[in-house]
């Protein structure tokens, strides 16, 4: 093994990892860095990895494909795992994947790894991500392989003469990108203890919000975001956009015991404002334009996506054929929704579509009702027939009604 890709976080784990895969394989390392929106200095990043020994390092910015190909797919699929969690470092994963394997073959690697524990879900999104991609290929875990403890880490860090980022030690385990953030790790692993203040970066505590709610405006057009207040936008910017408006409301906190992939049950903290006002508003529009049917066909596949995503089978047959299907139900979510923001709540108050299937004067019960009432009773003589005929084979009091006394 000559040479591995490494993806390269500029933590503990993944700064060990340099080291660890050069004696344990033999193999020069190419580190990987992605910027997903997360924030971070990644020129420092970068200079990190090569002080660990990596032969080289590639940072992409991959913003823009992130935000198109993978964050708006589930926006418009409404994949939301267990009906709380937008998906925000589940929908990076196979990203990081693909720019993994386009690496290794522009540096003719022979294998890849990541910095995943053997604990979590991403380890199985990034190799089953990766092996869809390029099947049969090579991958190397150092955090499951090597065993090491992260004392036993800190102390090969130290041995090896590596400087790892430690200016403020945290207890916990974050992940950030375009999407949101997430929380793991520390006292949030007992479940009865609150999420302290000091964890939040995106949303103001919703005691300390305005005391007047704020109003926001958002245009889809064919299931995209295009607009905010009126103000025509790229996506990835409706992404910011949005998500300062609602954090400074107090909207996206998600406290949530969430089932894992491999079997366990964890305690989550995400913080998630765009995607949750987001999503608030594409599933409105969507029920506003959709009939009853189509409605109840998108909501049930709807968590059978988020599941996929969450388990790492983005790169499958499956959820490509689902997003054929989304995308026919996009071509008539066109509209502008009004959504109130109010110290950590966010609700649809308003919204107006040229392609509703809201009448009004179908849905009035005053003046210009033009509802057929006559027609009611005929309706429910026929929706209620299959009822009345089982209750009448039943007998009185709903027990059979024997030989010869049914009527």
């Amino acid at each position: 093994m000559n040479r591995i890709v490494l993806a390269y976080a500029g933590g503990l784990d993944t700064s060990v990892a340099i080291p660890w895969l050069a004696e344990q394989y033999g193999a020069e390392v190419v580190c990987v860095t992605l910027d997903l929106g997360q924030g971070k200095d990644l020129q420092s990043v970068r200079e990190r990895a090569l002080s660990a020994g990596a032969l080289r390092a590639h940072v992409l910015d991959v913003r823009e494909e992130f935000a198109q190909q993978y964050i708006l797919p589930a926006l418009q699929a409404d994949a939301v795992y267990e009906g709380r969690y937008p998906l925000a470092t589940a929908l990076g994963r196979p990203l990081i994947a693909k720019k993994l394997i386009e690496i290794a073959r522009i540096e003719n690697a022979s294998a890849i790894a990541h910095g995943c524990s053997g604990k979590g879900n991403d380890q199985v999104r990034i190799e089953v991500s990766a092996r869809a991609l390029m099947p049969g290929v090579r991958v190397v875990a150092p955090a499951r392989e090597s065993g090491m403890s992260r004392e036993a880490k800190a102390e090969f860090a130290r041995v090896h003469g590596i400087a790892v980022a430690q200016a403020s030690p945290s207890p916990y385990a974050i992940d950030a990108n375009l999407w949101g953030r997430s929380v793991q790790r520390g006292v949030l692993e007992d479940p009865w203890v609150e999420p302290p203040s000091d964890i939040f970066a995106l949303t103001r505590d919703p005691s300390r919000c305005p005391d007047e709610p704020a109003y926001i405006e958002l245009q889809f057009e064919r299931g995209v975001p295009v607009a905010v207040n009126g103000v025509v936008m790229p996506f990835m910017d409706v992404i910011g956009s949005v998500g300062t408006i609602a954090g400074d409301h107090g909207v996206g906190r998600i406290d949530m015991i969430e089932n894992r992939l491999v079997g366990i049950k964890t305690r989550e903290v995400y913080e998630a404002p765009a995607a949750v006002v987001l999503h608030l508003a594409h599933g409105d529009l969507e029920s506003f334009v959709s009939p009853r049917d189509l409605q109840r066909v998108k909501q049930e596949m709807a968590a059978r996506y988020a599941d996929m995503v969450y388990d790492g089978a983005w790169h499958s047959p499956v959820r490509e054929a689902m997003d054929a299907f989304v995308a026919k139900v996009q071509e008539r979510v066109t509209g502008v929704l009004r959504v109130k923001l109010f110290k950590g709540s966010a609700h649809v108050v308003g919204r107006r579509s040229p392609f509703a299937l809201y009448d009004q004067a179908l849905a009035t019960y005053g003046e210009g009702d033009t509802f057929d009432h006559g027609a009611a009773a005929g309706f429910i003589k026929l929706h209620g027939l299959p009822i009345e005929t089982a209750a009448r084979m039943r007998g009185p009091g709903g027990l059979p009604a024997g030989p010869g006394k049914a009527e």
